[in-house]
């Protein structure tokens, strides 16, 4: 079942259900039905975690290492 994320005209609430192409959700807040799917961008494959190499990186050349762990950080 593939994840969608849909916004409710009714409450003004997004959100993210998986949903079978046959099944026609509801809102979990009010229980509406008038939704509208929104569009997501698909991560690109494989390039993750390049990506969160390299801005670690970046980061740790500038001095920022508040988003590493503790077992992470630089001694």
């Amino acid at each position: 079942m593939p994840l969608y994320g849909y916004h409710c005209a009714t409450c003004d609430k997004d959100f993210e259900l998986l949903v079978r192409a046959s099944d026609t959700p509801a809102c979990p807040t009010c229980g509406s039905a008038a939704l509208t799917r929104l569009v997501s961008r698909p991560a690109a494959e494989g390039r993750s975690k390049d990506l969160i190499r390299s801005a670690r990186a970046q980061a740790a050349r500038e001095g920022h290492f508040s988003h590493y762990g503790r077992s992470e950080r630089p001694k």
